[in-house]
């Protein structure tokens, strides 16, 4: 791997983990690790390009019929792709399929560009996690076998200990903080050769006391009225946060950089 390479263009693919949920802005959208790892590479090269076609909700079926052409279309330097884990999240999940279609973008989008780049997603700790554990982890042997067959790079989030902690990630127990993105971004940014901005980004956060058992519960009842019972009626009326929204970044387009963040952050479930 080359020591502090120049990309001139990326392209990002996937989902709401991609488009940057729950890193919201003044404006109500998203920024995440994505925009910010783009920001990093136009700050080293001028003219810069950025493209991020990830859409909230997307099911790796539909990630490899609405994005992967397009992605690869673009022959951009660097390409990024996260997805099928909405895929292992359903109840009726074939595995088979999911690696299949996974595959499929992943030969697709290889030749298309310089460096192709994949990921281990996060997982978060906690109950419900559990169930879909082993989902999961045949999703990630299936992206390290793919990574090594076609050159990719592979980025371990689900194996830094910082990511499993819960207060990285956003009130809908799905969806990444602010600095839960910043520190994927200095994931990814290292993982393409660059030096450390954050050589401790997989260092847990330092320990606090645990909420008492009634802040828990509340938080509980919030998290199952606002985002748990939402996110099943969706999946039973077979209908997503995604449907109807544009690609967050359609165009290979100069960057500049990414706006501030708000404080505010209250994604629904993808």
């Amino acid at each position: 791997m080359q020591t502090n390479p120049t990309y001139t263009s990326l392209v990002a693919v996937g989902d709401s983990f991609t488009e940057g949920m729950s890193d919201r802005l003044p404006d109500g959208s998203y920024r995440g690790w994505a925009d910010l790892l783009a920001a990093r590479m136009a700050a080293r090269t001028p003219g810069f390009r950025y493209a991020n076609l990830a859409v909230r909700g997307k099911l790796i079926g539909q990630i490899v019929d609405e994005q992967v052409e397009t992605a690869a279309a673009m022959r951009a330097d660097v390409v990024t792709l996260v997805g099928g884990l909405n895929d292992t999240l359903r109840p009726k999940c074939d595995m088979g399929r999911v690696k299949g279609l996974l595959t499929e973008a992943v030969e697709r989008l290889a030749p298309s560009c310089e460096r192709l780049v994949l990921m281990r997603s996060p997982g978060r700790q906690g109950p419900v996690l559990e169930r879909f554990r082993p989902r999961m982890e045949e999703l990630f042997a299936c992206v390290d076998e793919l990574a090594e067959r076609h050159g990719a790079l592979v980025v371990d989030l689900y194996g830094a200990p910082s990511l499993a902690d819960p207060r990285l990630w956003d009130v809908d127990r799905l969806h990444l903080t602010a600095e839960g993105h910043r520190r994927v971004a200095e994931a990814v940014w290292q993982t393409l050769g660059h030096a450390p901005e954050d050589a401790e980004w997989r260092t847990p956060m330092p320990p606090t006391a645990r909420p008492d058992w009634r802040t828990r519960r509340v938080a509980d009842a919030r998290f199952a009225r606002q985002h748990l019972l939402p996110w099943i009626g969706r999946r039973v009326t077979g209908r997503s946060s995604g449907d109807g929204r544009p690609a967050k970044r359609p165009e290979l387009l100069p960057y500049e950089g990414p706006a501030q963040p708000s404080t505010a952050a209250d994604a629904e479930l993808s």
